[in-house]
């Protein structure tokens, strides 16, 4: 870590730094466990702007939520508490279950955020909109089609395929379900976001904005949480979900893979293809 940052998070944190590890890190955001010289180890982000992960990560505690404090915040790092991992259980997964769907119905003003937003370093639309417009078209606008757009651009789609997307946007609104408030969500809730500790899944990196409870439980199925079923178990018995809601997974899936085909380029092409076909075929 450079001595500049290390001088910078003391000063910020207001006690020593005992020690330092490099944990890697991942789309230009170096990753450290900082040992404070009073007080537990701490997690460190070092890179681009946290301001949209500080703030998410306020908003989902402001509802109860098992997430990291943060412990400070600039325009080039975030540090928050360190979170000691154990084995999944399934009896931690149905609890975790439980909490969401408590998250969920702690609700928000509007679909969207009201600070801007960012999801693994690419900007994320947060311009909110009024619950009554409903929830299909700002996800649209704002969660499928910037990606289409730039995902088209970057060459990672071809026009015909980005055309594919775009009408599986449009088809949203006629397939959603029956309309629903605005849930406060994780919004980037896939398994690896989810750490299990002390019999609870701790959420962590949110890109959490007012959307459809639906998404969250969609992103932990894209790449398949531990114990998924008693996640749901857990969900399904503090909230049951609207009829119909499995099939309406590859619509909230939409947007990540999308999100990835910009990140990770053509293998991801195929996957978010196949959701928007299965998206026009509702």
């Amino acid at each position: 870590m450079d001595r500049g940052i290390r001088a910078r998070l003391e000063q910020e944190l207001g006690t020593g730094i005992s020690a330092v590890r490099g944990l890697g890190g991942q789309h230009g955001v170096a990753h450290f466990r900082l040992q404070l010289a009073t007080g537990p180890a701490a997690f460190a982000k070092v890179g681009r702007g946290f301001a949209a992960e500080a703030s998410s990560l306020g908003w989902l505690a402001d509802a109860g939520a098992a997430v990291p404090a943060v412990l400070a915040v600039a325009e080039d790092f975030l540090v928050i508490d360190w979170i000691e991992t154990s084995a999944p259980e399934a009896r931690a997964a149905l609890c975790f279950g439980r909490e969401l769907a408590a998250l969920h119905a702690a609700g928000a003003e509007a679909f969207g955020a009201p600070w801007p937003g960012e999801i693994a370093g690419l900007p994320l639309p947060n311009e909110a909109a009024p619950p009554d417009r409903g929830w299909a078209p700002w996800y649209a606008a704002a969660r499928v089609l910037p990606y289409v757009r730039l995902a088209r651009d970057q060459g990672v789609l071809t026009a015909a395929e980005a055309g594919l997307a775009e009408a599986a946007a449009g088809h949203a609104a006629q397939v959603a379900g029956p309309a629903e408030p605005p849930a406060r969500i994780h919004g980037d809730c896939w398994s690896g976001n989810v750490l299990w500790s002390g019999g609870r899944g701790w959420l962590i990196d949110p890109a959490a904005h007012g959307g459809h409870r639906e998404t969250d439980l969609a992103m932990l199925a894209l790449f398949g949480a531990p114990y998924l079923d008693r996640i749901l178990a857990g969900y399904q018995e503090a909230a049951p979900l609207a009829d119909g809601w499995p099939g309406r997974v590859p619509l909230h899936q939409l947007h990540p893979l999308l999100v990835h085909c910009c990140l990770f380029g053509r293998s991801y092409a195929a996957p978010a293809l196949a959701a928007a076909r299965a998206v026009l075929a509702l």
